[in-house]
């Protein structure tokens, strides 16, 4: 089991994405995902958090929020617990990233990037500014099989099910 961060810095209508392209062994190879990393010893996860954006973007955060925690599980790697923000202020200069490129890009467009089946879940609730959220991913290889939101599980029905749309009409009419 691991501990990371993962951070959203929004800027009017667009998130600062991370297209992962730059390291080879990489679980996120070619996908889009937002900031962060893994807890050093000691770290809280708002230390983590400002350590791995500072590092990745140059920019140090001034304000920020705790969206939810993710747990992912998989066939392939071993059990992460992944500590969700969001964040609008911030200052200093961006720096280029030694993981990926950082690019600005419309919220809206997110979804049609190359990122995590899961993924899509949890910007739907950030977008929608749900409160704060405990959410469960299951993968099989790369596909999406289960999801939990704040412990009510949904499991694919058939293999191949796109758990994202499932998770639409599950949630999709609900506010926050």
């Amino acid at each position: 089991m691991f501990l990371t961060t993962l951070c959203y810095m929004e800027r009017g209508d667009q998130y600062l994405m991370l297209h992962r392209v730059k390291k080879q062994k990489d679980i996120n190879k070619d996908k889009w995902i937002g900031v962060g990393g893994k807890f050093e010893d000691k770290e809280s996860p708002e230390d983590c958090l400002l350590r791995e954006v500072k590092e990745e973007t140059g920019l140090t955060l001034t304000s920020y929020r705790f969206r939810g925690i993710i747990t992912f599980i998989t066939d392939r790697y071993e059990t992460e617990y992944m500590h969700l923000y969001s964040a609008d202020g911030w200052e200093g200069e961006m720096l280029e990233c030694n993981e990926g490129n950082l690019e600005w890009l419309p919220k809206k467009d997110v979804f049609n990037l190359k990122i995590w089946e899961g993924d899509k879940i949890f910007f739907w609730l950030m977008q929608h500014d749900a409160p704060f959220f405990s959410l469960r991913l299951e993968y099989v290889g790369d596909e999406l099989v289960s999801y939990a939101l704040d412990g009510v599980y949904h499991r694919q029905s058939c293999a191949g099910q796109n758990m994202y749309e499932e998770f639409l009409e599950a949630y999709g009419q609900q506010q926050f």
